[in-house]
């Protein structure tokens, strides 16, 4: 009887043991590297900085009781709009009258014929609504790159199918630290508010540069080795890549965004670069998309991880060429 239990103990633990190496294979196929290639193209590359933000007024002002006395006329009620400099109460004692500090609508107005102001205060506010800006939060690493003036497009997240347009108004000389991370505020001015309302939430891109017909490449394709900048070409496809005919040839870099890179000279457009990318054994079977499974490559002296991103870019004009190295 004992033999028997021994018997079939031994059969489950060889059993078990032979499954766990079969998964243990398996799971090692997870991830395999492919060689990937794209076409080398020209066109217009922009770098944009990117951040999420709220609407808010440009103007939005508290009306001071700059002048003491017995009030004798309010001249405007709450939800009126008044222009700057439009007197709002005036004195019986002909003392200067209390005007407004900005364009725009007041909003609150603690104020009556008869009662007396002391010349120091707070008694309304005035917001305009129809000057709009919304304030981003910039990461450190980008915000040497905005600049007062720049464009910028921004989406409004209650607009999903709108973009609005905007210029860089200020740029905050301090910034605000979080979790050991500083980031600071940016000013966009809408150039037309339609039917924005303060207080909804913006994603908006900044446009710190841009360049018209240059060659570039998926920011991928370009590789480092001590100070050389480098991608590898494919001459010619075989039917794998031990057969596949290609040449390291060094390229002098210009701007680039987190998808593509500018190649000012090494190679010209219409050659086939490849991308050394990871791909999981789950995507294996897609169209050879950058997306997905896939993790960037950082064989043979890396990729461009130490490279600053340029933030947020908007893919050139010409895209890049599909993942079995032609257009």
């Amino acid at each position: 009887m004992k033999k028997w239990i021994v018997s079939i103990i031994v059969i489950v633990v060889i059993a078990g043991a032979c499954f766990w190496f079969f998964n243990k294979d398996q799971r090692g196929e997870a991830f395999f590297n492919k060689t990937m290639a794209a076409t080398v193209e020209k066109g217009d590359l922009k770098v944009e900085i990117s951040g999420s933000g709220t609407i808010a007024s440009v103007y939005s002002e508290d009306i001071n009781a700059a002048s003491s006395g017995e009030v004798d006329e309010v001249l405007f009620d709450v939800d009126d709009v008044v222009e700057e400099d439009d007197e709002l109460v005036t004195f019986t004692d002909g003392s200067d009258p209390i005007t407004a500090p900005a364009d725009g609508t007041i909003t609150s107005l603690d104020v009556e014929s008869g009662n007396r102001l002391a010349g120091s205060g707070t008694i309304g506010h005035i917001t305009n609504y129809k000057k709009l800006q919304t304030v981003i939060s910039v990461d450190e690493l980008d915000i040497s790159s905005v600049k007062k003036g720049q464009t910028a497009e921004i989406t409004v997240s209650a607009f999903p199918d709108e973009t609005f347009t905007g210029k860089v108004t200020k740029v905050a000389k301090e910034g605000t630290n979080e979790n050991g991370v500083s980031s600071f505020e940016v000013i966009i001015t809408f150039d037309k508010i339609k039917d924005l309302k303060i207080g909804m939430s913006t994603e908006a891109k900044v446009l710190t540069e841009s360049k018209k017909e240059v060659v570039y490449v998926p920011i991928e394709a370009v590789q480092t080795k001590g100070n050389e900048k480098y991608v590898t070409i494919q001459k010619s496809a075989g039917t794998d890549e031990e057969t596949t005919a290609t040449s390291k040839q060094t390229v002098e870099i210009g701007i680039n965004n987190d998808q593509y890179i500018e190649i000012k000279s090494g190679v010209e457009e219409g050659q086939i670069v490849q991308l050394p990318i990871t791909i999981s054994n789950e995507s294996s079977s897609g169209s050879g998309s950058r997306e997905g499974g896939m993790e960037r490559g950082m064989s043979n002296g890396g990729g461009m991880g130490g490279m600053p991103s340029g933030g947020g870019g908007t893919p050139p004009s010409g895209g890049m060429g599909g993942g079995n190295g032609g257009k």
